[in-house]
């Protein structure tokens, strides 16, 4: 399957040494009213994508949210399913995620034969992606919904070693996430053992609260960074966090 230019932006900005940022709205969550007047008053300027979805969506907002979000950004949409129901032809791309970290074999690969061929007829750009959950402290949805546990917070060598294998089995991505809600961040140390031992873009979130937490993610070597639940209770954390990213990219 060839590269895509969600894809190619985020190869880009990693051989640019750019650290990005991601706002993840969750259809279920966020109030779109006030997300589209934030996009109009241009305070989302200088983020650099959106991801739209969740581990369990439960309304049908998910094609109207990406649609307002659309008809206000030209910023690219990337799906972030929490399962093969999860699709929208208007994405710009979708995060095919795997859940490496765990071993439930529906969300290894039994979703995604599911979803596969319905995706192949739009033109929505696939981002194969090794997903890893880390425990942040709490459980979370998405180990609830998969069945799977999370990676120990203290054992660094465990991600490092899942995402050697993800990169190794083709994938474009890898991604940490402590899950929404999370009462910590990813530990610095697991990213930087992450990212020493892999040359694919590498997503964390979950969990990051402050613009002090992203930039330490970012300089311990996340190429971007996902915030959702922070963001949405206080939409100035972009703004704040894209500061301390020019400060590393500069």
């Amino acid at each position: 399957m060839s590269t895509g230019p969600v894809y190619e932006q985020m190869l880009n900005a990693k051989a640019l040494g750019k650290k990005s940022l991601a706002l993840l709205i969750d259809p279920d969550k966020s109030d779109l009213f006030q997300l589209a007047a934030h996009l109009q008053s241009g305070q989302f300027e200088g983020l650099d994508y959106f991801f739209v979805g969740g581990s369990l969506i439960t309304s049908d907002l998910l094609s109207e949210t990406i649609r307002m979000v659309k008809n206000h950004s030209d910023l690219p949409v990337i799906l972030f399913p929490g399962s093969n129901m999860h699709l929208d032809p208007q994405a710009d791309a979708i995060l095919f995620l795997s859940l490496i970290s765990g071993r439930n074999p529906e969300y290894l690969i039994g979703q995604h034969v599911v979803a596969a061929p319905v995706i192949k007829r739009t033109r929505v750009e696939v981002i194969s992606t090794g997903y890893m959950v880390v425990d942040g402290g709490k459980p979370t949805t998405v180990s609830y919904m998969s069945h799977s546990a999370p990676i120990p917070a203290d054992k660094p060598e465990i991600a490092a070693s899942t995402a050697i294998a993800g990169e190794m089995l083709g994938m474009k991505t890898l991604y940490l996430d402590a899950g929404s809600g999370a009462e910590r961040p990813v530990s610095g140390k697991m990213i930087r053992m992450t990212r020493n031992n892999i040359e694919a873009p590498l997503i964390v979130g979950g969990g990051i609260k402050n613009a002090e937490q992203a930039l330490e993610s970012w300089k311990a070597g996340a190429d971007i960074i996902v915030v959702g639940n922070a963001a949405e209770k206080n939409y100035s954390l972009i703004p704040q966090m894209l500061e301390k990213a020019g400060r590393i990219s500069s």
